[in-house]
């Protein structure tokens, strides 16, 4: 399945479908492992000028009939278009061959009744950090997928960063709520960081530097750190001294932990809403 490089096999046919934002990011990915363009097909009615470049390459872009038949399919289009695309795809899926849904809230069942019976079917959740290589997918099969499917979709998958897999398809409304949604909450935190800041005084520039930067570096360090995320904290906090202070009010009963704690089971409930 992989060639020297550890790249996806340069012989595997792979359709892509819907190449927005993190369709996008999926395709960069396979590029950035050595995999072949000639290889893959793209349906996307608006293609970036990259993708379109790539037609120079030898991609399939928008091909007018369905004449490949494809080993992996990947379905990145957004939710609400599902059933029309899921009804143009069919022909794509050949015996054998692993279908890869990115879709939220679309499930392994709603899947399975738009495609051929019997399709080997991936439910995955990515995030934004996909973009520049540092995302986190999480993925389930259905029962038609095979060890080898398996590792096809988790080498594709894994182009855009870290894969963790998961039996159960009911945790997936949690994974979207702590994995897929979490970066807007970072984000947040950067946001309200640096408000408290020019509220404590400092220049509204100065304030959002600093807030972004230690974010961001607090993120990376996280990443590059082999302790676990509490030791990280004790290691910043000096008894009495001002980091303790501040951890005082966010560690509260009323604090962080609470708020989180709603925040994502609200997420939760809203994901299994949208799934039906």
């Amino acid at each position: 399945m992989s060639n020297s490089s550890g790249s996806p096999s340069l012989a595997v046919n792979i359709v892509l479908v819907g190449a927005g934002k993190m369709g996008g990011a999926l395709l960069e990915g396979w590029i950035g492992l050595g995999v072949d363009p000639a290889t893959m097909t793209v349906i996307e009615p608006q293609p970036s000028p990259p993708i379109a470049a790539l037609a120079a390459r030898g991609l399939r872009l928008n091909p007018s009939a369905p004449s490949v038949r494809a080993d992996a399919v990947v379905i990145a289009v957004k939710p609400q278009t599902a059933p029309q695309a899921l009804a143009e795809i069919g022909g794509l899926v050949a015996p054998g061959a692993v279908v890869i849904s990115i879709m939220a809230g679309r499930t392994l069942g709603f899947l399975a009744a738009a495609l051929p019976p019997g399709t080997a079917i991936v439910r995955a959740m990515p995030n934004t950090p996909a973009a520049i290589g540092r995302g986190i997918t999480v993925a389930v099969p259905n029962p038609q997928v095979t060890p080898p499917q398996r590792d096809l979709a988790h080498r594709l998958l894994a182009a855009t960063g870290a894969v963790e897999w998961i039996g159960d398809e009911g945790l997936m409304d949690a994974v979207t709520a702590v994995s897929g949604s979490g970066p807007a909450y970072v984000f947040l935190l950067a946001e309200t960081l640096a408000r408290a800041g020019e509220k404590a005084g400092l220049p509204a520039g100065l304030a959002a530097s600093l807030a972004r930067a230690t974010v961001s570096g607090a993120g990376e360090l996280l990443n590059r750190s082999t302790l676990d995320v509490a030791t990280l904290r004790h290691n910043v906090t000096s008894p009495g001294g001002t980091t303790a202070a501040a951890l005082d009010v966010l560690m509260a009963a009323d604090g962080l932990d609470t708020l989180m704690e709603r925040a994502v089971s609200a997420a939760t409930r809203r994901s299994r809403a949208l799934a039906g």
